[in-house]
């Protein structure tokens, strides 16, 4: 015979939290699982202020109150008592002092946003999933700020040298303009003296030739590569020299 594997939650916990209550509701907004988040969340902010007072923070110190916050979550909204201290050096991790939305939320708007939906459908699924309104300018607060951070990836100083380095192109479906287009994304994976591995840069171009990737060899030279020792390529005519020539 077969046994139950036992839960992670004691039953008997779960029948005293749905002890009064509608099952059917607990996934609702503002049910069973947002007031379990609410309470998780004020426990986890509690024992971090204990922990704050307990240290370095805490000499001559002590809590002061609460103070509110309400923070934006996959599921809805969450109202938040956030506890304070009278010197005003706490700085909890879980929700920042300026964060607004709770961590998971800007993780699942990007995956929305890099499926090629717009910042208004977003909207509208988050509704129709769960039921909360946000506005179409928070999503812009959110997909800019990944743009922000990936102009800085492709921006960022390389190593002076890199033993290898493979150039090649990848072919992948992306959403342009409302349609699925196949497109070549070309990538730079460059292989480190240690052995580690590390993606140089990806771009994106119709068509592939040598005065792209002479383009892409200066780029490489404009942010800090001095000499590549071998460059891993396929037949492209003229790549070669467009190496040799940067």
């Amino acid at each position: 015979m077969v046994r139950c594997k036992a839960p992670h939650i004691p039953d008997a916990l779960l029948d005293q939290l749905l002890s009064g209550a509608d099952p059917k509701t607990a996934f609702d907004p503002g049910g069973l699982l947002d007031d379990l988040k609410k309470a998780l969340a004020e426990r986890a902010l509690n024992a971090e202020m204990d922990h704050h007072l307990s240290g370095d923070g805490g000499a001559g110190n002590s809590r002061n109150g609460y103070g509110r916050k309400t923070v934006t979550t996959y599921t809805g909204r969450l109202d938040l008592s956030v506890p304070r201290d009278r010197q005003a050096s706490f700085d909890p991790q879980l929700i920042a002092k300026y964060q607004r939305r709770f961590p998971g939320f800007d993780e699942k708007v990007i995956s929305m946003y890099a499926r090629g939906m717009s910042n208004r459908e977003i909207v509208g699924h988050l509704h129709e999933l769960y039921g909360i309104d946000v506005s179409p300018d928070l999503i812009s607060a959110v997909t800019d700020a990944v743009l922000e951070e990936i102009a800085t990836w492709q921006a960022r100083p390389l190593e002076p040298v890199y033993p290898i380095v493979f150039f090649d192109a990848l072919r992948v479906k992306i959403r342009d303009e409302g349609f699925v287009r196949n497109k070549a994304v070309h990538v730079a994976l460059g292989v480190r003296a240690d052995g580690t591995k590390e993606i140089l840069g990806l771009w994106i171009e119709t068509n592939e030739g040598a005065k792209f990737w002479l383009r892409v060899m200066t780029e490489m030279k404009n942010r800090g590569v001095e000499d590549v020792l071998l460059a891993v390529v396929d037949g492209l005519r003229g790549f070669p020299e467009a190496i040799v020539a940067v």
